[in-house]
């Protein structure tokens, strides 16, 4: 097999064409840079409502930076286990997964094939959003390089849960098995871990005062919207005793990659398991 014979890979420009060129993806483009850029107006006026200058200082244009970044990544959250979560089961339902399964292609250029187009649209809109960031940049207070990591955290957590996506899609033979099943991981991994946290927190006050909280440090480093928090450099666990000092975030990144590798492997090893 030739190296271009290798990389070639008809799942994944099938569905370029088929996801780029419909207008339902350039709809929700724009509804996503609409709701994303209200939101932005919104809480640059709210800045704005009671101050006697015209400019931003520092600070708040921080504050504003925050913001876009937390918002951005809750409607990736949001977005993305509907993108990814039916790319198999509805190949399944419209009985044409059968049909795949009988080319040449592997269960591995299957799967990656279904993902990264699905990325690729995700990432197409953390490019078009990058219009919005430029505010910041008009009135100081952030760093390109804190632009850069808020956008390599956002693409780590848009493949890892576009791989969960395709993972249920693998296991589940209906779609709206998958989402929901996608959905209600999302949702523990965005908020159940934030209830779990302080649960954790209480009892090792009660059992162990003065320890190192190590299950509730790991409870953060699997919450996407902390983690982003201590990119960011916004501390919320200050209080806490005997608190690690390795960074949340890049223990996110870690476990985020082995979430992805596993589910991208499980999601090839149950698929091939249907040739």
């Amino acid at each position: 097999m030739t190296v271009r014979n290798r990389f070639n890979n008809p799942v994944l420009q099938k569905e370029f064409k088929l996801r780029f060129r419909t207008v339902k993806s350039f709809v929700g483009l724009f509804m996503y840079l609409l709701i994303f850029g209200i939101l932005a107006l919104g809480f640059i006026y709210v800045l704005t409502l009671n101050q006697t200058y015209l400019f931003f200082q520092p600070e708040e244009s921080r504050a504003l930076f925050s913001y876009l970044a937390i918002i951005q990544l809750v409607m990736l959250l949001f977005i993305t286990p509907g993108l990814t979560a039916g790319v198999v089961s509805g190949e399944r339902e419209r009985q044409t997964l059968n049909i795949l399964l009988t080319t040449t292609l592997s269960s591995f250029q299957i799967i990656v094939g279904k993902l990264l187009s699905s990325v690729a649209y995700l990432l197409l809109l953390l490019l078009a959003s990058l219009p919005l960031f430029s505010f910041v940049f008009l009135f100081g207070g952030v760093a390109p390089e804190e632009l850069l990591l808020v956008f390599f955290m956002n693409l780590i957590t848009v493949l890892t849960f576009g791989a969960i996506g395709i993972f249920f899609s693998t296991l589940l033979r209906r779609t709206i098995a998958a989402v929901i099943s996608s959905y209600v991981l999302t949702l523990f991994l965005t908020l159940g871990t934030v209830i779990l946290f302080f649960i954790s927190i209480g009892i090792n006050r009660g059992l162990n005062p003065g320890g190192t909280p190590l299950i509730s440090y790991f409870l953060t480093t699997l919450n996407p919207v902390y983690a982003l928090l201590t990119a960011l450099n916004i501390d919320v666990t200050g209080a806490i005793d005997n608190w690690p000092t390795f960074p949340v975030w890049m223990m996110y990144v870690i476990n985020y990659t082995l979430v992805f590798i596993f589910c991208t492997w499980m999601s090839t090893l149950k698929l091939r398991k249907e040739k």
